[in-house]
């Protein structure tokens, strides 16, 4: 398959863009499991996703088990993402892994298929100095200029705070456009250090609170909630794009009410770090709970979860499917 054939920009990062998981066969939570990954299934939500409206997919993640595929999995499922896709949306593939020379490898070979780009994050074993981290994207993005680049900025799992100096460092590296982001508290001065070289995309459901405080700039968030159905993230986005040409703002605040509240019982206890330990199964189990993909069963190790949790992420799925259901009438 041909590479991209050109890197993107900033500017091209707008919209919703869908984090999807890594569909599992039955039996996946078995150790002994082989090709485990459900391509078909993979297929359909790439294109159901395209045809419900999203404008990027990001795969690859940690809810896209990037850490538990074997290298032929992730190829596979790459492939199958990419081929499916067609070069309507650009995607995105997560090519993180253990050290720099191991990335390099995997952000190659996706490459050499066709993604647009890499979501990536830092290697998982020692926590980073910003030198390190710095260095790391600097690395990759020098050994694979066809790639763009999403910085995978996942506090918890990296060890990494991922802090304004480090964001003032990568935004002189052309390939990194964008980062999949979560502090909010941050943005506008992350924005400002990066001279809005660096799209960072808010989850959903703080879309509208970054959109209020930088409404020419924020234009693109991610969403796990689009593989429970995409109407409700995709009308969000219309929604919202609607606010700032009015400056009419109350459909948008209704809708990110709705929102937050389908994603409020994901969260054991409340808790982002209670999450972070089972936040794999109790994505997958929300999504499985929607209805909309399978999703499938979570692979070893990152299977077990005490059953309490459980409600509340089915409970997510539930309400995030009446809200598809919803805005698809």
């Amino acid at each position: 398959m041909a590479k991209s054939k050109s890197l993107l920009t900033v500017d091209d990062i707008v919209g919703a863009w869908a984090i999807m998981p890594t569909p599992a066969k039955p039996g996946s939570e078995k150790w002994d499991s082989e090709n485990t990954v459900d391509l078909e299934e993979t297929a359909r939500v790439v294109n159901g996703l395209i045809e419900g409206g999203v404008d990027g997919i990001l795969a690859l993640g940690t809810l896209g088990e990037c850490a538990t595929l074997t290298w032929e999995e992730k190829y596979e499922f790459m492939a199958t993402m990419i081929e499916a896709a067609a070069g309507r949306v650009p995607v995105f593939v997560g090519t993180t892994a253990l050290n720099t020379r191991e990335t390099i490898r995997e952000t190659r070979a996706a490459a050499e298929l066709g993604a647009a780009g890499t979501m990536l994050g830092l290697p998982m074993w020692c926590a980073s100095s910003v030198d390190t981290a710095v260095q790391f994207y600097k690395d990759v993005a020098e050994a694979c200029p066809d790639m763009a680049i999403c910085v995978y900025a996942n506090v918890e799992a990296f060890k990494f705070d991922f802090p304004t100096a480090f964001w003032a460092q990568v935004a002189s590296i052309p390939q990194v456009v964008t980062s999949k982001y979560n502090n909010l508290g941050n943005l506008l001065q992350d924005i400002a250090a990066t001279r809005g070289q660096i799209k960072f995309l808010p989850i959903d459901a703080a879309y509208y609170g970054a959109a209020r405080m930088e409404p020419d700039f924020c234009d693109a968030f991610w969403t796990n909630s689009a593989v429970c159905g995409p109407a409700a993230v995709t009308k969000f986005r219309d929604v919202i794009a609607e606010a700032k040409k009015t400056n009419d703002w109350s459909e948008a605040k209704v809708m990110a009410g709705e929102i937050g509240y389908a994603l409020s019982t994901l969260f054991p206890n409340g808790s982002f770090k209670d999450f972070s330990m089972y936040n794999i199964i109790l994505e997958k189990e929300r999504m499985n709970a929607a209805g909309w993909m399978v999703a499938g069963p979570t692979r070893p190790p990152y299977h077990i979860v005490p059953q309490s949790y459980l409600e509340g992420a089915h409970e997510s799925g539930r309400r995030a499917a009446a809200l598809h259901k919803k805005y698809s009438a």
